[in-house]
């Protein structure tokens, strides 16, 4: 056992000092750190704060006895997988049924035999630091698992949500304004003379220019909207608890930003600084599910682009087909 067990911490709770200075003796021959505590209130506080991997708890205590003190440890989440040892008296077979029925692990008896406490002891802090490593491991599975989620619903390159989950996510939101009388709003955008962008400065530069617009879109919607990537340089903002109204003051507003932000080599688009065009559609005003919104929005998008690009399309106007 030497040398073997210098990282486990025990708890020690018990009234009669020299109890306590015979465990902590035995304890600390063979490497382990101890915590003493003189009553079950003190023995409370000092599980929460110290988080022993291990405690040794007496039965009879005032103010609080074993029982309760087990008991108490045992129902809260932070400290219910710490092992509790109870110390009874010698044969007692009540203080053992009620130490089980407290939630207790294991029973050490009065007088203490130092090799059976020692072996209780180790075999305890074996199984607890088996339950930590368990632990840790599903923890690390469940960050893996949130990484896997956020690439699989992420566009790889601009960090904004992908087509497949704006689908899903403007379903389920059209779900809910429908059954609360809710508008939602989605804005179609697409970056002007992007391809001649692209050809002009290579794949690379291209890549730069969509991030650094992706991040206007994401920095300039409330947190309760989504900004996506629908493909190659089209975006698709969803605007919730906003009628097509609001939704056109949004997109004016970050198509203006566009406008004036100074980009690289911008100067050499066809208007001399890059822009983007936008159609919006409205829930209920335009459509009333997801197929329709999508491609009424992607017409008034397109329109924008045959008037002339850099603005924003919010309605149909006469003599129009959308």
């Amino acid at each position: 056992m030497q040398g073997s067990n210098s990282s486990g911490r025990i708890l020690v709770v018990d009234d009669v000092p020299a109890n306590v200075q015979l465990l902590t003796t035995y304890l600390k021959t063979v490497g382990y750190q101890v915590i003493p505590a003189r009553d079950g209130e003190e023995a409370l506080a000092l599980v929460r704060e110290a988080k022993p991997d291990l405690v040794l708890l007496d039965v009879m205590m005032p103010k609080l006895n074993g029982f309760e003190v087990c008991k108490r440890i045992k129902s809260d989440e932070a400290t219910q997988y710490i092992p509790v040892i109870m110390v009874t008296a010698l044969n007692d077979i009540e203080d053992k049924i009620k130490g089980q029925e407290a939630g207790a692990d294991d029973f050490i008896s009065k007088p203490f035999n130092k090799l059976e406490l020692l072996t209780r002891v180790k075999s305890l802090l074996r199984i607890k630091s088996l339950h930590d490593q368990l632990a840790e491991k599903i923890a690390e599975l469940e960050i893996a698992k949130e990484r896997l989620r956020q690439l699989a619903i992420t566009d790889g390159l601009t960090g904004l949500y992908n087509h497949r989950y704006l689908k899903e996510f403007l379903k389920r939101e059209l779900e809910r304004a429908r059954r609360h009388r809710l508008n939602v709003s989605i804005v179609m955008i697409d970056i002007d003379h992007f391809k001649h962008y692209n050809d002009t400065h290579g794949h690379q530069a291209g890549d730069e220019l969509l991030k650094m617009i992706a991040r206007l879109f994401k920095d300039n919607i409330r947190k309760i909207d989504l900004a996506a990537r629908y493909g190659g340089e089209e975006f698709c903002l969803v605007l919730l608890e906003t009628n097509r109204q609001s939704a056109a003051i949004v997109a004016e507003k970050i198509r203006n930003l566009i406008d004036a932000y100074p980009f690289p080599n911008e100067e050499t688009q066809p208007k001399g600084k890059v822009t983007v065009s936008m159609g919006v559609a409205s829930f209920p005003e335009d459509a009333t599910d997801y197929e329709n919104l999508v491609h009424i929005a992607d017409q008034r998008l397109y329109l924008a682009k045959e008037r002339g690009r850099n603005q924003v399309v919010v309605e149909d106007f006469v003599g129009e087909n959308v």
